[in-house]
């Protein structure tokens, strides 16, 4: 009988320590909205190297809520120490009520320990240096006007943050909501962190999610703000750029953002140091680390710690969809103010500048610049305006690191 009492009692402590008894409905429905974001990042490929290990992380932390605990001390009497761990030694001790308890240590969930990258601000500066790494700056600095059109796509942001405001958000919620409006994720992420941790699964998952949406939403935008005749423009070949403009535009930028705005220092910095490496062709060993290996161990760390932020209980609230409502309207006044400002200057140069390149503006890079090319060869398939697009969009990468800088100026 002993034998039967110590089989059931083994039997009921595994069905107690299982997910029948420890996950409520909302981690099934987060694990339903994890399948979801499986479906749009393996079929859709909807930005399948972030997506999938954030959907992953999600997945994980419904099942396993425990993965992300943090380390603890737990003080046990000689007795339970013995019975738990079969020794006392090696413990230290403390003295309450002239009873000698043991501390005994229980090691945080592999998340916890990977998550330390973001809550520190380490991720996301280590992405832009990949990002800086593959980028070609080219374009931007052949036609200097295009920080014009990166710099506009970023006033959604701030609108955004005037609403949120007024949806009854804090000013550091509201300026890590508006920052959505960047369609920059490692920028989203970065200023979260500083500004609104709490808020770090549902804004991270939104801003993700409408950079893989780029390809939907910003067309009807596009097509909505411009006249056939403004898309069919044919823009002028860019000059070539020598590289030794090349070499001195990413210090130059560097210097002159540390100075006039030191938060934004960690992100325009490593976005400008990987730059650096690509340009000056005497690093091209540690460029290709920063754009392969080192990129793609960042981004399986920093999308799986991201997706496990969003738990049944943090992510499904009123609050969250307020902020994935207002990431969409973020997104869509970037892109909107982005083309507004493009037929500005289709005005200005005598309709020498398609108002499509505008909307790149918004910092997801190259996709956004692909879009302009697509919408505007769909009016005229001879029409090739990618590398016009890829000025605004490397620029929109900037401007979204200055006005995260900005608001974490102001908000901190």
């Amino acid at each position: 009988m002993e034998i039967f009492e110590r089989f059931w009692n083994a039997i009921e402590g595994i069905y107690q320590g299982s997910g029948l008894v420890q996950l409520d409905w909302r981690n099934y429905v987060m694990i339903a909205v994890a399948c979801a974001l499986f479906y749009l990042a393996i079929k859709k490929q909807f930005e399948p190297l972030l997506l999938l290990p954030i959907a992953f992380g999600m997945l994980l932390v419904n099942l396993y809520p425990a993965i992300t605990e943090a380390p603890q001390t737990t003080l046990m009497s000689a007795a339970e120490c013995i019975k738990a761990k079969g020794t006392t030694e090696g413990y230290a001790t403390t003295v309450i009520n002239n009873v000698t308890y043991y501390n005994v240590p229980h090691y945080g969930g592999l998340l916890y320990y990977l998550y330390q990258g973001v809550k520190l601000g380490i991720y996301p500066p280590l992405i832009f240096l990949g990002v800086g790494a593959m980028t070609d700056f080219g374009p931007l600095i052949a036609n200097p006007k295009s920080f014009i059109l990166g710099a506009a796509a970023q006033i959604g942001i701030f609108i955004t943050f005037i609403g949120a405001i007024f949806l009854g958000f804090t000013g550091s919620q509201a300026g890590a909501i508006g920052i959505i409006g960047g369609a920059d994720g490692p920028t989203a992420i970065y200023v979260t962190t500083k500004l609104a941790p709490e808020l770090l699964g549902s804004i991270a998952i939104a801003a993700y999610s409408y950079m893989a949406l780029v390809p939907i939403i910003q067309p009807p935008i596009m097509r909505a703000l411009t006249t056939k005749k403004e898309r069919a423009v044919v823009m002028e070949q860019l000059r070539p750029v020598s590289k030794l403009e090349k070499i001195i535009f990413p210090v130059i930028i560097v210097v002159v953002i540390s100075i006039l705005l030191p938060d934004a220092a960690p992100l325009v910095g490593m976005l400008m140091f990987g730059n650096l490496l690509k340009e000056s062709g005497v690093c091209e060993r540690i460029s290709k680390t920063a754009q392969n290996e080192l990129m793609n161990i960042i981004t399986i760390f920093l999308g799986t710690t991201v997706g496990a932020t969003a738990t049944g209980v943090n992510f499904l609230s009123l609050s969250t969809l307020k902020i994935i409502a207002l990431g969409l309207i973020a997104f869509m006044m970037g892109t909107a103010c982005g083309v507004l400002f493009g037929k500005v200057m289709y005005k200005v140069t005598g309709g020498k500048v398609n108002p499509l390149i505008g909307s790149a503006g918004v910092s997801a890079v190259p996709m956004a610049a692909r879009v302009s090319q697509r919408v505007g060869q769909e009016e005229n398939p001879g029409n090739f305006l990618l590398m016009h697009a890829m000025g605004p969009n490397v620029a929109g990468v900037i401007g979204s690191a200055v006005a995260a800088g900005v608001l974490m100026n102001v908000l901190k």
